[in-house]
């Protein structure tokens, strides 16, 4: 697998007075490494995830096939599962492993925002933990405390799902 990497870095832009990649920008980027899991903090730095090994793939489509059952019946609103990207209000974009949004909200993007990273955060979203190393547990809750912080209105950090 290759990684296409923009021209100029985002430590260089941000230091040189540029900025992050735009939304546009990141997209494309986004789009040029399509096998590849990227998400972008608030301060505009690329973060590149490894894939989910298979206990986590399995939990993962556990956790989405029950959260869209439920909001197939329920139809306020639709789920998305963790190859959805959110663009958040404090410029993060952020992938959940499964998220829920209100019909209404949904109702007031356009097709073409529709089509990309959606700019907007979930009213819903869950993150998958199977094994909770110490190091990654601080990790995982401070992008808790982001998703509340950007809008959703609950957070769940799951450890198991069935």
């Amino acid at each position: 697998m290759q990684v296409v990497i923009p021209d100029v870095e985002t430590h260089a832009r941000i230091e040189n007075g540029i900025g992050p990649m735009s939304e546009a920008e990141f997209f494309d980027f986004c789009a040029q490494n399509p096998d590849v899991r990227i998400e972008r903090d608030r301060n505009g730095e690329i973060i590149i995830m490894p894939p989910a090994g298979g206990e986590t793939g399995y939990r993962n489509n556990a956790l989405s096939a029950q959260l869209f059952l439920w909001s197939e019946q329920d139809r306020r609103g639709r789920s998305f599962d963790s190859s959805t990207e959110f663009l958040l209000p404090n410029g993060a974009a952020l992938s959940p492993d499964a998220s829920w949004v209100f019909n209404s909200r949904l109702d007031k993007l356009t097709e073409e925002e529709m089509r990309r990273f959606l700019p907007l955060c979930p009213d819903f979203v869950v993150e998958l933990m199977l094994i909770s190393p110490s190091d990654r547990l601080p990790k995982v809750k401070a992008k808790m405390r982001e998703w509340m912080e950007n809008g959703a209105a609950l957070a769940r950090l799951a450890h198991r799902c069935r």
